[in-house]
């Protein structure tokens, strides 16, 4: 598999489909693809098994040495995964800096010089990045972006080209901003035409061409008014499409519809400009189809498992005339079915395994052009004169970008995609933009493998092909080696003389195409021959005028650094963004391995404290103390009834705790309040209880209905001698006793009860355990913490007794009338 250059997914599919085993490893093969692109929560959608099984994470690439070079994250959780690929995926410039920093030294023994071209998204702050590790490490580091052609860098590096002096780089791509005007109208248009279609009436061949495209198959594939379906859930790349529209001053939205199988009818909420709209999105195609006639392009990003069938699908409808698909690894028969039946239906196919194309001024497919600050750069937001076809889908977007730097802009641009058998091929789009009348000049960037440009050449010497054709085949290096090489497409492989790329370069050459002598020319000869062309006349330049204005996206102007704004709410207990789940700073591991147990895990919760182990415990007895109380307590019974209602397990908990307050467990806190402000005040006991009573309250934690010094309860008896013995000191525990002596000489049943023991024993540990100091101790108290420790542990009794009413299959509860006093006001009885 290594020979073919497969992927590592791509490679167990066929084991695990063609290779037949009794093992009980067949077919249990599962993954999950992701780029920077995902969007997690339909990625979850699909593959709900990501939340259960312990994951590995990887490259998708037969590569060597990717565990040692930290490549590989064995047995995470999807949060673990997201962590693992946070610093990886997309952020190969960070390693590169590291690389530079550790070996700093030998590269400076050896006197290295690097040269470094990069374009993409964010391309500027990557070469700002490059440019400081050079000027703090010392290391001679020449950095360029878009401007520089993309091998130049090669010929500087040998000397054979000068280094040119660069002025600094932005910072960032943020060159477009909110719409000045406030208006939420689309832009006006940049310019009223095309460079070419100003001259749209003229015969632009010296010679009259023959008719060249297939019958049924349309020469125009895309217009201003074109609508597409686009099949999958890509939010991401339907906004970009829909910026794209608005900068080209669209009226209206391409995408019409979107197709997932996976959710009901719903909508999408997407940006139009700075206003928000509404895109449709379908369980099923044929709703779809029927819903918007005015359709007529489906862009599928179905998984290479689901393409082939809702590809078949999509062309029983007559409406739709171009398809692109984007999923690559598509089995080659499957392909060439597509194809057939395509060639039968006279619907064009872009793709498989492409990134898709675009029409300036027009539309786009997917992620065509890279984001909008690229689209902006070169130039796609209105038509030029050129027009190009390419297999790659990443050289197509350094084609917009060459050519917008030397002529006046791309007309229409197409990938037709890697697979050996693609849809449609560079004759089939080199014939449309021959019958184009806006097309002036044309740009195809070949490959090693396969013979589709002998076409060309054969198009040319018949006369079918009049325009001027600039074409480069990549892989001329290939005759370097003495073994067959593959590079990176499924196609681009040369398996004849015929087919490598010095051969087809050399055949285009003789045939009449404009060749440069290596692909660092081509934007020379792409020059050379526009100049021409405008130098007789063909092309009539038009005056450039600034592209209109586009919001930003918030995320992307976050992550550049652009704005701030501040966070809807605060929280520092708990944090779950990392590789694991941090408590308070603990990470779960830790939690488990030191055997933190509930009352651990409470402390760091509630306290953002590691608690002492004996406080711990403590928090533990106190749960399983007040866990129940029997059926009869208000919140219990509570709890019963609703669930004899048939309400459910929330619903039931919820009417029980809601019973919680001063008369019904909530004297946790109120007791801990009050014992405590008569300690800290220096009255006695005595005085406390003669107080009270003067102003006519209860001492919250004082009295029982049932227990008394005589049927003493033994919660309390479990907990007060657990205190004594482990708590460094009880002040508060002992006053409250003392107070207790006088209520009980009284009455009883005045007794210290369970809540108020629990409050004053956990004044006492809060104050005295060294992990807080007293001002922390006493604002836990005031903000009403202690209560919690009731509700948690009451909680566990409530969903007992819900159980246990369903258990028993209980019906709805009615109370009886022998139980009800009815007393009636004297007028209304008989």
């Amino acid at each position: 598999m290594s020979a073919k250059t497969i992927s590592e997914q791509t490679g167990k599919e066929l084991l695990y489909k063609y290779i037949c085993t009794t093992s009980a490893i067949q077919n249990r093969f599962k993954y999950a693809r992701v780029t920077p692109d995902t969007d997690w929560a339909h990625l979850l959608q699909d593959h709900p098994w990501l939340l259960s099984q312990s994951l590995v994470v990887k490259p998708d690439q037969l590569i060597k040495r990717r565990g040692k070079l930290g490549l590989v994250g064995v047995n995470l959780t999807l949060d673990g995964v997201k962590s693992w690929l946070k610093p990886r995926l997309g952020q190969e410039a960070t390693g590169i800096v590291r690389a530079i920093r550790d070996y700093q030294g030998p590269l400076k023994e050896h006197e290295v010089t690097i040269f470094v071209r990069r374009g993409g998204p964010n391309y500027q702050e990557g070469l700002r990045v490059m440019g400081e590790v050079g000027k703090t490490t010392g290391i001679p580091i020449h950095v360029f972006g878009t401007e520089t052609h993309m091998t130049a860098i090669v010929g500087m590096a040998l000397g054979h080209r000068p280094i040119p002096n660069q002025p600094p780089t932005a910072a960032h791509t943020a060159n477009f901003l909110l719409n000045a005007s406030g208006s939420t109208s689309t832009p006006a248009p940049s310019r009223t035409a095309s460079f070419s279609e100003s001259r749209a009436d003229e015969v632009a061949p010296a010679k009259k061409a023959k008719p060249a495209m297939p019958q049924g198959k349309s020469a125009t594939l895309f217009s201003r008014h074109t609508k597409a379906i686009v099949w999958g859930m890509q939010t991401r790349a339907v906004q970009g499409m829909l910026d794209f529209d608005y900068v080209c001053s669209r009226d209206e939205p391409s995408v019409a519809a979107m197709v997932y199988p996976f959710t009901g009818d719903h909508k999408q909420k997407f940006y139009w400009g700075h206003k928000e709209i509404l895109i449709p999105v379908f369980k099923n195609m044929a709703d779809a189809m029927k819903k918007h006639p005015e359709v007529d392009v489906l862009i599928s990003f179905a998984s290479l498992r689901s393409a082939y069938d809702s590809t078949i699908e999509t062309m029983n409808y007559a409406q739709i005339r171009t398809i692109a698909i984007i999923a690559e690894g598509i089995p080659e028969a499957l392909t060439r079915k597509l194809i057939k039946k395509a060639d039968q239906k006279g619907v064009t196919i872009i793709g498989p395994a492409t990134v898709g194309g675009i029409k300036p001024g027009c539309f786009k497919i997917g992620n065509t052009g890279g984001m909008l600050d690229n689209i902006l750069a070169s130039k796609l937001y209105r038509p030029g004169s050129v027009a190009y076809v390419s297999r790659s889908g990443g050289m197509s977007n350094e084609l917009n970008n060459i050519i917008s730097r030397t002529t006046d802009g791309v007309y229409e641009g197409v990938a037709i995609g890697g697979d050996r058998y693609p849809g449609s091929t560079f004759m089939d789009h080199v014939l449309r933009y021959q019958d184009t009348p806006g097309v002036k000049m044309i740009v195809v960037l070949g490959e090693i493998g396969g013979t589709e440009e002998y076409k060309i050449c054969r198009g040319i010497q018949e006369g079918r092909i009049t325009k001027p054709v600039v074409c480069w085949c990549i892989g001329t290096c290939a005759t370097m080696f003495s073994s067959e090489v593959q590079f990176g497409h499924a196609g681009a492989c040369a398996n004849q003389a015929s087919e490598t790329a010095v051969a087809k370069n050399q055949a285009l050459k003789e045939a009449g195409v404009f060749v440069p002598r290596s692909f660092d020319e081509l934007g020379e000869i792409i020059q050379s021959v526009y100049e021409d062309l405008v130098a007789k006349g063909v092309i009539v330049p038009a005056q450039e005028v600034p592209p209109p204005t586009v919001p930003m996206d918030y995320s992307w102007a976050r992550e550049l650094g652009l704005i701030r704004k501040p966070a809807s709410f605060m929280t520092s207990i708990c944090d779950e963004r990392g590789q694991e789940l941090i408590y308070a700073g603990m990470p779960i591991t830790e939690v488990f391995k030191e055997e933190m147990g509930i009352g651990g895990v409470l402390g760091l919760l509630w306290f953002q404290r590691r608690l002492p182990k004996y406080s711990c415990q403590f928090i533990e007895m106190c749960l399983m103390v007040t866990a129940d109380h029997g059926p009869a307590v208000s919140g219990a019974h509570n709890t019963i009834i609703c669930a004899r209602a048939g309400k459910d397990l929330v619903s039931s908990l919820t009417s029980g705790l809601l019973t919680i307050g001063d008369r019904f467990g909530g004297a946790l806190d109120a007791a801990a309040k009050m014992f405590s402000k008569a300690f800290d005040s220096g009255i006695i006991p005595m005085e406390f209880v003669n107080k009270m009573k003067k102003e006519g309250k209860l001492i919250m934690g004082i009295g029982h209905r049932v227990k008394s010094i005589n049927n003493p309860d033994m919660r309390v008896q479990i907990l007060k001698d657990y205190v004594r013995q482990h708590f460094p000191a009880t002040p508060l525990l002992d006053y409250a006793l003392e107070v207790e002596k006088i209520t009980t000489s009284k009455k009883p049943n005045l007794i210290l009860n369970v809540d108020g023991l629990i409050g004053v024993a956990f004044v006492d540990m809060l104050r005295n355990c060294g992990s807080f100091t007293r001002e922390e101790a006493d604002e836990y108290i005031d903000i009403g913490a202690l209560n919690g420790i009731f509700v948690l542990g009451r909680s566990m009794g409530f969903i007992g007794h819900y159980l246990d009413q369903k258990r028993l299959k209980q019906g709805l509860y009615r109370h009886p009338w022998d139980d009800i006093s009815y007393v009636l006001p004297e007028h209304m009885s008989m």
